[in-house]
């Protein structure tokens, strides 16, 4: 069975924290956010390698946080492209030949589990490609430009998708140059391997694996992991 790779995207710079810092570098319970992303990875044994894909400018820096924390799984550090997709492009183009199955995941959620992790991989393997998503909560509206709401899908279809996505590599690698090719562009990886024509499955993740984007959302991590100290401590 071929090796496991995973590419964390953190090349973003992100405005909606409304920091001069990028949100995957500030800091949280002591260390950058990015740092907790990379740690949950660190320890599963799943992973054989990782692939961290970062903003131009980032490299001494991001190549100091591996050096600091340990991280011996990174395999390579490499600059990201003009937008999330290109960027996941050239973390595939680095990682290792061994790797048939990768992880895709976003630098800013550091709560995944090795059990979600492994959820998505092993539905992948029995599928062609995962993603991991959660039931939406609430009632979602089509809303046009002007505001008036134009239609309401029905909720119980619809799921809010998170990383990691599970592919195997030769596969999305192929659906990235066919998006290259005609132009595409889509807002995830799943998108482009669909359009490909490839069958996407969902495996349900956990609302704590949030995306932190946001100031309450960096609060709220702060928060669980003060709970999970207490919890450990306890």
């Amino acid at each position: 069975m071929g090796q496991v790779g995973v590419i964390v995207v953190a090349a973003g710079k992100g405005t909606r924290m409304g920091s001069a810092v990028s949100k995957q570098y500030l800091p949280l319970a002591g260390k950058p956010v990015l740092v907790h992303t990379m740690e949950a990875f660190e320890k599963m044994e799943l992973v054989h390698s990782v692939v961290l894909v970062i903003g131009a400018g980032d490299e001494e820096y991001c190549s100091g946080l591996v050096r600091r924390y340990g991280l011996v799984k990174v395999s390579a550090i490499v600059t990201g492209g003009a937008d999330r997709q290109a960027s996941v492009y050239q973390g595939l183009q680095a990682l290792d030949p061994e790797v048939e199955w990768v992880l895709v995941h976003d630098g800013v959620r550091p709560f995944i589990s090795a059990e979600e992790a492994a959820g998505c991989l092993e539905a992948a393997r029995a599928h062609g490609a995962a993603v991991l998503a959660v039931p939406v909560k609430d009632t979602i509206k089509v809303v046009g430009a002007q505001g008036r709401i134009e239609s309401t899908p029905e909720r119980s279809t619809l799921w809010a998708i998170q990383t990691p996505q599970a592919f195997r590599v030769t596969e999305l690698a192929a659906a990235h140059e066919l998006a290259c090719r005609e132009g595409y562009s889509g807002t995830d990886d799943a998108m482009l391997v669909e359009r490909a024509g490839q069958a996407v499955y969902v495996v349900e993740g956990s609302y704590a694996n949030i995306k932190i984007t946001t100031p309450e959302d960096l609060e709220w991590a702060e928060f669980r992991l003060r709970q999970k100290g207490e919890a450990g401590n306890s």
